[in-house]
C-alpha cells in the first residue's frame, strides 16, 4: 500500500513562497506519472502539475510561470515550489500519481491571505 505524506504548506502573503514537499513509500516512485492536485472550499479537487519519470513537467494555465514541480527520485520525495502566491492559491495541496490512486495523503493546507 503506497502512503503519501505532504508537507511544507502554511500561511502566507499575497506575493510570497512556499515550497512544499511529498514523501512517498515504496521502491515504485520513479516509474510513475506524479503530480501535485489541490481543493479549495467549495470546489473540486483539480490537477496542478504533472512530472513524468524523466522530468517533462506540465501545468495549469493558472499556476504556469509561478509554480515549479520537481522530484528526487532516490529519495521518493515530489516537490511543489510556489512563488508569486495569489488568494485564489488557497487550498489544501495534495500529491498523488497521475491518473490518482483512490488513496490520498492528509494534504497540506496553504492559505494565501493578507
Amino acid at each position: 500500500q503506497v502512503q503519501l505524506v505532504e508537507s511544507g504548506g502554511g500561511l502566507v502573503q499575497p506575493g510570497g513562497s512556499l515550497r512544499l514537499s511529498c514523501a512517498a513509500s515504496g521502491s515504485s516512485f520513479r516509474f510513475y506519472v506524479m503530480g501535485w492536485y489541490r481543493q479549495a472550499p467549495g470546489k473540486q479537487r483539480e490537477i496542478v502539475a504533472t512530472i513524468t519519470p524523466g522530468g517533462s513537467t506540465n501545468y495549469a494555465d493558472s499556476v504556469k510561470g509561478r509554480f515549479t514541480i520537481s522530484r528526487d527520485n532516490a529519495k521518493n520525495t515530489l516537490y511543489l515550489q510556489m512563488n508569486s502566491l495569489k488568494p485564489e492559491d488557497t487550498a489544501v495541496y495534495y500529491c498523488n500519481r497521475r491518473p490518482s490512486w483512490t488513496y490520498w495523503g492528509q494534504g497540506t493546507q496553504v492559505t494565501v491571505s493578507s
